[in-house]
Parts: structure tokens; C-alpha cells; sequence
């Protein structure tokens, strides 16, 4: 992309559509895009319309586990193919201005009085959209609970977050979020959730409530234990797509934030992104660049930079619905295509000191997506330096660091929106969602199932298994020291020596009554319960 700085705005000309009605520019002037890709690719993008269109009517978009996909009708319930899903949606969201506005009342309230934080357990989309969110329009002097959550099943990290909770734990409302109510990792907080607060005199359900199928084993344990409410979930909606359900609206209006401008964000970037005429859909020309950039096989990671520290967690929440819609082994005709796009990010000007240095003179690996935010603060700005506001140093910094990329043959996108609002917020959720489709379309593969993540899950099954077999041998064989390889003979899994090694490490280390003998080789260390 050797072109004179006139010759960039010829192409900026060409490349930059603007969406004034929702706020909105695309700029592909820095992809290596031209009229003729476009033309070569309107048949497959037509396609992908079609599909689109039937997906959104209720047709089984998800046919490996023989689903709708319906997150698009949340946000317009009028879409939903049937009169019953239209309803359930509208009880959904009239519901949760409900029940928080009896929080912010305090007419429902904890133990210690009117809630003041909310505890949020749950793992990928169940997290990552309402930690995006939280963090994109949270602001600490405004926010009617503070919200803390529970992502991952690691302990020192649960327990941090309960110190930091401290003796408020009876002010802070629980929210566990699972679909089928059988992820361990989120299992595993609400128990520890549950033990805190049985541990400070209060009752659990007193203080929790569920987001959840109905009839899960969640909604039963949210039954039995006289949970404060049960919000809902459905199987068309997949976690990656989920934060414009209950999963996401919830906390966020306990938070306090505007989830109808969200909704009406989302909703408005779906009308634009409906259009069959890929020059005014936002959506396909993302897609479109993608395809682009890695020759429709992936080839180059996608690099998110937004120039603005609200959308930091913006990456971390992409990762999730770019990798695990389009990281896939075959494509719907069941042939091996492993096709995906791998996503990370950080934010501007902090790339500017972390990892610039190489998307500019290391593997040009890569393409990058900008997000420009024009209006940089509410009230007045400082002047750092004469007619100079730290707003237009970082203005400064994401064109130049646009500019010294497409100098040096590097690709970038980049979206621009007004200012970073409930609107622009639910915008950019529906406009990712949208291109994630419209890009699985035009590489043939089914963007709503996630076998990788479930051969993941059964993968850690196994380990515990094979750790309830351990603890059980060990225990009734005390005083005898033995190696990694006769313990799986032992338990009877010969093929497992590494894991059986390194679960009996895992266990000597943690308080257990299994101990290790160390050797000069890691097949001669012993493991024994010896008192």
C-alpha cells in the first residue's frame, strides 16, 4: 500500500461510509479492498443476506444441535416467530425494571439494608458482555451498586473479591448465570459465594437470584433455597450473544445504566445492517474485510484498538464471540477447513508503549480495527499544552499510529462513533454479532455451536475422575510410596501416567494428606499418604 498522502484520501473518499442516522462511519481505505474484490465477492454476500433473513424468521441456523438463533430478537421482540417468544421477551426486560427498581427503592433488600453491590458468577458470555458493559458505562460516582464479579473457578481469586466485599457481603446481591445450571466453574462460585455468606450468619437466597432455563438444575436449587428471583434464559440464545438478554441487561440496570438506550442501539444498527446492498451495511463490509485480510481462510489475527480506556474490555468480550463463532475444525458440509480469527487487543495510547513496535516492523500477521471516538469528556477540558487537551494527544496518537501502520504495508479498519454511550454501546455489540454471521456465511460454517468448548469440558472431567480415583487408592493404601506410572496402573487408567503425575503434584501441594517423595527423575518421585 505504497500511496502518496493524496492518494490515501482518494481512497478515504472511496472507502469511508458514513450511518449518520446511528452514529456510525466504516473506513476500509486502509484494507486492501477494490472494486473488483467486491464485485468477485457479491454472490457470496448475497448469500450470507438470505441466510441472515431465514435466521432471523426462525429458521435452524444452529443445525448441529438443531436450534434457532434468536439474539437479534431481543432487541425487537416483534421479529421473534412466534407470539409466545415475542411475550416472553417483553415479561423478561418488564421484569428486570422491576425487580431493579424495588433494589434502588429498597424494597428489596439484604440483611444489612438496601443492596450497595452486586456479585455477578458466571464464565465466558455469562461474564465477559456484562463486565464489558459494566466497565464501557459504570461510573463509581454514579452507579446504584457496584458491581464485583465471580469469572473463573480459581479460589485466590474468588477470595480476593470477597475481601474486598468485606463486611458488606449483607448488602450485596448475587446473581449466578447459568443456562443449564450445570457449569462446574460457575457451580463452583456460587458454592463458595454461598459458604461466604453462610459463614457471616446470612441466608444465601436471601440474597441471590438466578438467571437461568427453566427447570435447570439451578432453577431448582433457586427454588429450593427461596432465591429472591429467577430471571430467564432460552436455548435460541446462545452465552456469546447473550448480553442483551437477562444475562446483561440485569446488572446492568442494577447498575443503574440505561439498558433501554442499549436495546434501542442495537436495535437501530439492526435496521441499518439489514440492508442487501453491501455498500450501505456496516455489518458486510466488515465481513467483507475480514475475508479480505486473510483470504477467507483466517491468515491474519485481528487486532482491536479502541481509542478510548471505557472500551478497553471490548477486545476481551470479541475474543469470545469472534474466536468461538468462527474458530471452527469443519465446515457445514463436514469438511476440515479449521477456519477462525484469532482476536486480541488492548487500548489507546497504551499500544502505543506495549506492542506497536512489532504490528508496525514485526510479522505482518495481522489486521487492525480502530475504534475512534470523537467526543473525548463531558464539561471542560485542560489545556496540557497551548490550544493542546490530553483528548487531542489521543486523537493524535490513533491517527499516527494508523498512518505509521499503513506505511509500512499494515491493514486497519476503523470504526468511528460519536461518543461512548448506551446507544454506541448496544451498536457495537449488534454490529460484531452481525458480522460474525455474515462472515460464517461466507466461509461456510456454522457460527452458533462451540464442540471445541464441550470436548474442553469433558477433557476436565476426566481429570477429576482420575483425581477421585487417586484420592480413594492413596487413602486406602497409606504408608506405601508410589510412582506416577504404578498409580495408574493402580487406578486402573495405564495410558494416563502424565495426568496422574500432575494431579498428585496439584494435591501434594495443596493441603492434602497426599505427600510427595522427590527423585532425581520425575518417573522415580512417589506420591503416599503416609500418617
Amino acid at each position: 500500500m505504497n500511496y502518496t498522502k493524496l492518494e490515501w484520501w482518494e481512497r478515504f473518499q472511496q472507502y469511508h461510509t458514513a450511518f449518520p442516522t446511528v452514529g456510525l462511519a466504516v473506513d476500509l481505505s486502509r484494507m486492501k479492498v477494490d472494486e473488483a474484490f467486491f464485485a468477485g465477492m457479491e454472490p457470496a454476500i448475497n448469500h450470507a443476506f438470505t441466510a441472515m433473513a431465514a435466521l432471523e424468521k426462525g429458521a435452524i441456523a444452529n443445525p448441529d444441535e438443531n436450534r434457532m438463533v434468536g439474539h437479534y430478537w431481543l432487541r425487537n421482540p416483534a421479529l421473534a416467530p412466534t407470539p409466545e417468544i415475542a411475550g416472553e421477551i417483553q415479561r423478561a426486560v418488564a421484569q428486570i425494571h422491576e425487580f431493579a427498581g424495588k433494589v434502588h427503592k429498597g424494597t428489596v433488600a439484604g440483611a444489612g439494608g438496601t443492596f450497595k453491590h452486586f456479585l455477578l458468577v458466571g464464565i465466558g458470555g455469562s461474564a465477559l458482555g456484562p463486565q464489558f458493559v459494566a466497565n464501557a458505562l459504570g461510573d463509581p460516582r454514579s452507579d446504584k451498586l457496584k458491581p464485583f464479579f465471580f469469572d473463573n473457578t480459581d479460589p485466590d481469586g474468588m477470595n480476593r473479591v470477597l475481601a474486598t466485599i468485606g463486611a458488606e457481603l449483607n448488602r450485596t446481591l448475587t446473581i449466578v448465570i447459568s443456562k443449564s445450571g450445570g457449569t462446574k466453574e460457575t457451580r463452583n462460585g456460587m458454592l463458595v459465594a454461598q459458604a461466604a455468606y453462610e459463614s457471616a450468619g446470612l441466608h444465601f437466597g436471601h440474597h441471590c437470584v438466578a438467571i437461568t432455563t427453566t427447570g435447570s438444575d439451578l432453577d431448582k436449587v433457586a427454588v429450593q433455597g427461596e432465591w429472591l428471583e429467577r430471571f430467564p434464559m432460552w436455548d435460541w440464545v446462545g452465552g456469546r450473544t447473550s448480553e442483551l438478554s437477562a444475562v446483561g441487561l440485569l446488572p446492568a440496570a442494577l447498575q443503574g445504566l440505561d439498558i433501554n438506550g442499549v436495546l434501542a442501539g442495537a436495535k437501530a444498527i439492526d435496521e441499518v445492517t439489514r440492508s442487501t446492498d453491501y455498500k450501505t451495511n456496516p455489518a458486510a463490509l466488515l465481513a467483507l474485510a475480514w475475508y479480505a485480510a486473510g483470504n477467507g481462510k483466517g491468515l491474519k489475527n485481528m487486532v482491536v484498538l479502541p481509542y478510548k480506556d471505557r472500551l478497553e474490555l471490548f477486545s476481551k468480550y470479541l475474543q469470545q464471540l469472534v474466536m468461538e463463532s468462527l474458530g471452527k475444525a469443519l465446515d457445514l458440509d463436514k469438511k476440515l477447513v479449521n477456519q477462525g480469527i484469532t482476536v486480541f487487543g488492548n487500548k489507546g495510547a497504551t499500544d502505543q508503549h506495549s506492542y506497536i513496535q512489532q504490528l508496525r516492523d514485526g510479522l505482518n500477521d495481522f489486521f487492525a480495527t480502530f475504534i475512534e471516538v470523537l467526543h473525548d469528556q463531558d464539561g471542560p477540558a485542560l489545556e496540557v499544552e497551548p490550544d493542546t487537551t490530553s483528548g487531542d494527544f489521543l486523537h493524535g496518537f490513533f491517527l499516527g499510529t494508523r498512518q505509521a501502520l499503513a506505511e509500512n504495508d499494515r491493514e486497519s479498519i476503523t470504526l468511528t462513533i460519536d461518543t461512548v454511550s448506551p446507544f454506541s454501546v448496544g451498536l457495537l455489540i449488534a454490529l460484531f454479532e452481525r458480522a460474525v454471521g455474515f462472515y460464517a456465511s461466507l466461509v461456510n460454517i456454522n457460527a452458533y455451536h462451540q464442540p471445541g468448548v464441550e470436548a474442553g469440558k469433558k477433557a476436565a472431567g476426566n481429570v477429576i475422575a482420575i483425581q477421585r480415583l487417586l484420592i480413594q487408592y492413596l487413602t486406602e493404601h497409606p504408608g506405601k510410596g508410589l510412582t506416577a506410572g504404578e498409580l495408574a496402573v493402580a487406578i486402573g487408567k495405564p495410558e494416563e501416567i502424565e495426568t496422574v503425575y500432575k494431579v498428585a503434584r496439584h494435591l501434594s501441594a495443596n493441603g492434602c494428606a497426599v505427600e510427595m517423595i522427590s527423585a532425581a527423575t520425575l518417573a522415580a518421585t512417589q506420591f503416599g499418604v503416609f500418617q
